[in-house]
């Protein structure tokens, strides 16, 4: 394991804000990662974990303990089944499963983090998300000081959310287990605009490369695929989930889809830009994505109290005028 003391957690989130972390440990094996994460706990240290950083907003006093980034890489298949080290490029890792003739992630192209990091957020996109293939979770339970394997009933999948979202803190994911198709072609497309991208009707299939090729070329164009040349892409992608409401809470003109038991699902997009924060508005050194308005984005120097102060304008303006409540997607660190 590698200790340093120079780092700001700016350097390692998308959105490139936070303070120093006074300890920052890369660990490169999942023995690694938990004997970190016990030795912090054992000595009462205040303890961060972090991936690729795509979903954190980290505090600009800094992080006062260790800062564990999980470097661990290793996939191991057997057939349709795959076992993958949590800090395993996500995108990487879609990408093998294209490459190998495996379909059920395609869709989840272009979504910058680590594999470990999906089960936690249920991580979804053009109308697939990782609870529709994951088949186990191996864990450091904190709270029980073992290692557990759960099962997807245990982690409690729900939109954007699970259990192991619910009881921040408890579990150190160490490998996730996976249930793919194998097949040149991709699961039923499942969502409108991928569907147009590739000439296809909803429920209908198309070669694996091809949507990965489409969901690439479509998240690019939201500035939602991660490069450093890119200022649209220094953000944590989606920074609102899609409201669930009752049906007769409908807003008129917004897009809605069923969510079941008599409600919808709102499009978020739509309410933060008719709400007057469109693309490219800005307030300072933050604002919304020139090309997309439900990605909140940062320049040089800004903090993560004026992006905090930025999405709280948002969401009680969408609160005032159409009287639903927004939430954000990203992970707010307090130390």
């Amino acid at each position: 394991m590698q200790v340093r003391t120079d780092v700001r957690l700016a350097e390692l989130t998308t959105l490139a804000v936070g303070g120093p972390a006074e300890r920052l440990i890369e660990v490169e094996t999942a023995a690694e990662l938990v004997a970190a994460v016990r030795d912090a706990d054992e000595s009462s240290r205040p303890l961060l974990l972090i991936g690729g950083g795509s979903n954190l907003i980290a505090p600009d006093e800094g992080w006062p303990g260790d800062v564990v980034a999980v470097r661990s890489r290793g996939i191991e298949r057997d057939g349709h089944r795959l076992l993958v080290q949590a800090g395993e490029d996500w995108d990487a890792l879609v990408a093998y499963t294209v490459a190998n003739g495996l379909a059920g992630m395609e869709a989840l192209s272009g979504i910058p983090g680590s594999t470990g990091a999906t089960p936690v957020q249920n991580v979804g996109a053009y109308g697939q998300e990782v609870a529709q293939t994951i088949t186990s979770v191996r864990v450091h339970d904190r709270a029980e000081k073992a290692e557990r394997t759960l099962t997807p009933a245990e982690c409690g999948f729900a939109y954007r959310d699970s259990r192991l979202k619910r009881e921040p803190g408890r579990f150190v994911v160490l490998e996730v287990g996976f249930a793919l198709f194998p097949g040149a072609e991709s699961r039923p497309v499942g969502y409108a605009e991928l569907a147009r991208s590739l000439g296809v009707a909803i429920g209908e299939t198309a070669p694996l490369a091809a949507v990965r090729d489409a969901v690439l070329a479509l998240r690019r164009g939201k500035g939602m695929v991660w490069d450093t040349a890119d200022p649209d892409s220094r953000s944590a992608g989606s920074f609102f989930t899609n409201p669930i409401v009752p049906a007769e809470r409908a807003v008129e003109g917004c897009p809605s889809w069923p969510a079941g038991d008599g409600r919808v699902k709102l499009s978020a997009a739509w309410l933060v830009q008719h709400a007057g924060f469109g693309r490219g508005t800005r307030d300072g050194r933050v604002g919304t994505s020139s090309r997309h308005s439900l990605a909140l984005t940062t320049s040089d120097g800004a903090t993560a109290a004026e992006l905090l102060a930025f999405s709280d304008r948002i969401i009680a303006t969408v609160r005032e005028r159409f009287g639903v409540i927004l939430e954000r997607e990203p992970t707010v660190v307090r130390p």
